[in-house]
């Protein structure tokens, strides 16, 4: 019985690592980069970057005008509008420029629909995977190798919603992801993080929560945030999805 659990244990720890694949030395490694198009693989390959974004909708107009005039903005929106990767975007251009002293970008570690406690590793390397999509916006943004060298030097931070409880976030330009599978307790206490000199952008889709229902609080405090002059709510819509055109055509029938 022993063996046959070990055997089984082995071949899902194999089918993570071909999903995740490690350093070399048994770690995930979120900021690795992926096979290039001649079948390449450099795990120190530096890929080419976006310097300046510009919006592709209205509705990203809208957004990236919100973040520019307020401290607080709610993006909300179906897939593929954009919403995370124009706030991580403008939190890099606003380090750059040095209005802010350092990037915090959170967001809940919620399976869809699956179950990932079999992830090998400590408490970091289970939630890594959650987080692989800020990494993928970051190093589109800046590259892989500054990602890690700010990431090294603590300006550039990325966590779990659940490592945000009584923190004070100063001089921080602060992104929450995926916030539709935040409670609205949870809601609550991340934008009481937010400190003196700090802009704050949350992200998400009210229609795709992996709660059950009831239990997300997005939609509820961003129609009540949205009633104060000083808070920023903008609502993308299907015309602004940036993906393929078939994603938004789905959006509309199902």
């Amino acid at each position: 019985m022993g063996k046959k659990s070990r055997r089984r244990q082995t071949a899902a720890t194999a089918d993570v690592h071909a999903l995740y694949p490690d350093d070399g030395h048994g770690n995930w490694d979120p900021l690795q980069n992926d096979e290039d198009r001649y079948g390449n693989y450099d795990n120190n390959r530096d890929q080419r970057y976006v310097k300046n974004v510009s919006p592709r909708s209205e509705g990203q107009k809208q957004l990236m005008d919100a973040i520019n005039r307020h401290n607080l903005v709610m993006a909300l929106g179906p897939a593929g509008t954009g919403k995370t990767y124009l706030a991580i975007a403008k939190a890099v251009e606003a380090f750059e420029k040095g209005q802010v002293g350092r990037i915090v970008l959170t967001r809940p570690a919620v399976e869809a629909g699956e179950s990932l406690g079999y992830l090998p590793g400590e408490m970091e390397d289970k939630i890594a995977p959650y987080l692989r999509p800020l990494f993928d916006s970051l190093t589109d943004r800046m590259g892989g190798r500054n990602l890690k060298t700010m990431m090294k030097n603590g300006e550039i931070e990325i966590a779990p919603v659940g490592f945000m409880r009584g923190r004070t976030l100063n001089n921080a330009f602060v992104v929450i992801d995926e916030a539709q599978n935040c409670t609205y307790t949870q809601i609550k206490m991340l934008l009481t993080r937010m400190g003196w000199h700090s802009t704050m952008v949350v992200t998400g889709d009210p229609d795709q929560s992996d709660l059950l229902p009831g239990m997300s609080g997005l939609a509820d405090i961003s129609q009540k945030l949205e009633a104060l002059d000083n808070i920023g709510v903008v609502r993308l819509k299907d015309e602004d999805v940036v993906r393929h055109p078939l994603v938004a055509e789905m959006l509309g029938v199902v």
